[in-house]
């Protein structure tokens, strides 16, 4: 039986950390994934700002980008009548422009995450050349 040393101890401790990192991360992506193929529309008042969110067919900033329904697949989101930009991913969940890096399950949760985000700040429209 070969022996234990700290060397091993510290490598099997952090080969268990990881797997559990992984298997923690692919549970929570599995709870975030939306299973709706159209979000429901929203029109709500959240920490103080109107959030609005839609199917949008008008293609949105994007006119005639890759088919004509932009990155949102034809959906649009709003904050105090501001356009937030927001993509779909492919597997379901929802980012914007203003939390790229951090996946929602519905454009809903995008447009909370993102007044949470800017902290009373204004949203500044997006500049798409």
């Amino acid at each position: 039986m070969p022996e234990i040393t700290r060397r091993r101890a510290l490598g099997a401790a952090a080969g268990a950390a990881a797997a559990l990192a992984v298997g923690g991360t692919a549970t929570a992506a599995a709870r975030k994934v939306s299973t709706a193929a159209d979000p429901a529309s929203f029109d709500e008042v959240y920490r103080g700002r109107r959030i609005q969110g839609a199917p949008s067919h008008s293609g949105g900033h994007h006119g005639g980008h890759g088919g004509g329904e932009g990155h949102g697949g034809g959906y649009a989101v709003r904050i105090d009548g501001e356009e937030l930009h927001v993509m779909r991913n492919a597997d379901g969940t929802w980012i914007s422009v203003v939390n790229h890096y951090e996946t929602f399950a519905t454009p809903r949760a995008v447009a909370r995450a993102a007044v949470a985000e800017l902290q009373g700040a204004q949203l500044v429209p997006l500049a798409v050349a």
